[in-house]
Order: C-alpha cells, then sequence, then structure tokens
C-alpha cells in the first residue's frame, strides 16, 4: 500500500501519476485511496489559500484604520486584489462559502492584527473588522 498522505502532500502532479499508475495496473482499490487523498490535499491546499488572503485582506484594512495619514495606491491594489482572488477562489470552490469563512474569522482578524502591529508599531487589539469593511466597503484615497 502507497502512502499517499506523503506522495500527495510532496507534489499534486505525482500523485495524479500513481494514481493513473495504479489504475493501469488494475489496483482501483489503491487508485481510489489515491484519488480521495489527493481530494483532500487540494481542499487543504485550497482553504490555506483562502485564509492567507484573507489575513493580507484584513491585515491592510487594519492599517488603512489604524495609520489613515499612511494610505497608499499600494494598500488599495493590495485590498482589491486579495479582494478578487477571494471572489475567485470561492467561485472556484463552493465549500469556501459564508459559513466556512464565518468559521474561521477569529483566528484570521487574530492573524492580521498582528501583522499590522508589528507592521506599524501601532496597537490593533481593539481593532474587529465587519464583514462589509472586509468585503463590501469601497476604499478610496
Amino acid at each position: 500500500m502507497k502512502n499517499w498522505d506523503e506522495i500527495a502532500s510532496t507534489s499534486e502532479l505525482l500523485a495524479a501519476q500513481e494514481i493513473k499508475r495504479s489504475w493501469d495496473e488494475g489496483d482501483l482499490e489503491e487508485a481510489e485511496r489515491g484519488l480521495n487523498q489527493l481530494i483532500e490535499t487540494m481542499s487543504r491546499s485550497e482553504r490555506r489559500t483562502l485564509q492567507s488572503q484573507l489575513v493580507q485582506l484584513m491585515h491592510h484594512i487594519i492599517k488603512w484604520k489604524i495609520q489613515p495619514e499612511k494610505r497608499s495606491k499600494s494598500w488599495l491594489l493590495t485590498i482589491n486584489n486579495a479582494r478578487f482572488e477571494i471572489k475567485s477562489l470561492r467561485e472556484y470552490t463552493p465549500s469556501l462559502n459564508v459559513p466556512y469563512i464565518q468559521s474561521i474569522w477569529e483566528r484570521v482578524i487574530a492573524e492580521a492584527r498582528i501583522e499590522a502591529e508589528i507592521e506599524t508599531g501601532v496597537s490593533a487589539d481593539k481593532e474587529d473588522l465587519t464583514w462589509d469593511e472586509v468585503f463590501e466597503k469601497p476604499y478610496t484615497l
């Protein structure tokens, strides 16, 4: 039996090739195990990407709130890019829905606060963000 977790974690392409090899050899049970592991690995990857984009987005919105004098086009670009990436991820991965985002909201905002504090030197402990601030509110200079 192959170590599908290790194979899929190393390379999704390698996992797909190994699944095909098992399929071609007629070992359908092994191919199914590999396919299930590949699906799980890809799902984790998409969740990590969403979380990373959310942290980036929230981090810049927190900076926007705590350092209004330093707002820049670069911050606007980062906010808009993260929003576009999150929208795209959600379109292609229906499981990354509102309830899922709400389930990770507090953990993500905590990480974003830390990043904003490190970058700005300004306390962000009390900064909360609403859904509207993160996904809907227009930011302009």
